[in-house]
């Protein structure tokens, strides 16, 4: 049995209609509750999103909610569905590796905004009306691509996973930021200090030339975008046909 009390079976919360075709109009709504369920993600984490916290923010009763969101997983689905909804889709220029890319930018933007949102990236929550619409116009510029549309979906798939890396990589060092008792260029400044005497002993040849002639971590730094540009400039560089 599920917590509304009705029996428990496989289903699909798209599925399910928001109202019955008679009776009052619910008191909520699907996009209600799914807002309140990313406000409390985006402020607190998912951890803090449970079906007592979003009832209380709509107002509802524990158990009500459950007329709406039969399961936690159920909501897990309407958070990525409702920010999936973010993206601004613009026609197919021709280009696919343009308009990936685009594609991309806005997907890390996204995730920013959301920092929950990679940790519920799988098929599982990804096939909602807004998810489903964002594969679709993806697919739409991936046309010009002469591959199998399997690897069409293979390519989107890689794209978002480089992209959650990315994100993730960003987050953590903006944290570890915050969490330090002095300046990041401070911190930066010392560790920079202590690799120069590392690579000053000979040891590492290949990785003082590497370095050489420009650094790529004062790189990242300054321009994260140009560093995420280039990493899925690259990937998709991948898919070109031989």
């Amino acid at each position: 049995m599920t917590p509304s009390g009705r029996p428990a079976e496989p289903e699909v919360i798209w599925a399910r209609p928001q109202r019955a075709g008679r009776g009052p109009r619910p008191a909520h709504s699907r996009d209600s509750i799914a807002a309140e369920a990313v406000r409390i993600a985006d402020a607190e984490g998912i951890e803090a999103v449970s079906m007592r916290r979003v009832a209380a923010a709509v107002g509802a009763g524990t158990m009500s909610l459950y007329n709406y969101v039969p399961r936690k997983e159920d909501l897990y689905e309407l958070m990525v569905d409702a920010v999936s909804g973010e993206y601004a889709f613009t026609a197919p220029t021709g280009d696919w590796r343009s308009d990936l890319l685009g594609l991309a930018r806005q997907t890390r933007a996204l995730m920013t905004r959301h920092p929950w949102l990679p940790r519920l990236l799988s098929p599982v929550y990804g096939f909602g009306p807004n998810a489903l619409r964002y594969l679709e116009h993806s697919l739409a510029c991936l046309t010009p691509l002469d591959v199998p549309d399997g690897e069409k979906l293979e390519l989107v798939a890689a794209v978002n996973g480089t992209v959650a890396t990315f994100v993730a990589a960003e987050l953590a060092l903006a944290e570890r930021t915050r969490s330090l008792p002095w300046s990041e260029a401070a911190e930066q400044g010392v560790r920079m200090a202590w690799l120069g005497t590392r690579l000053a002993t000979g040891e590492y040849p290949l990785l003082a030339a590497a370095l050489t002639g420009g650094h790529p971590v004062a790189e990242a730094e300054s321009d994260m975008g140009a560093v995420f540009d280039r990493s899925v400039s690259r990937l998709l560089g991948a898919w070109e046909p031989a």
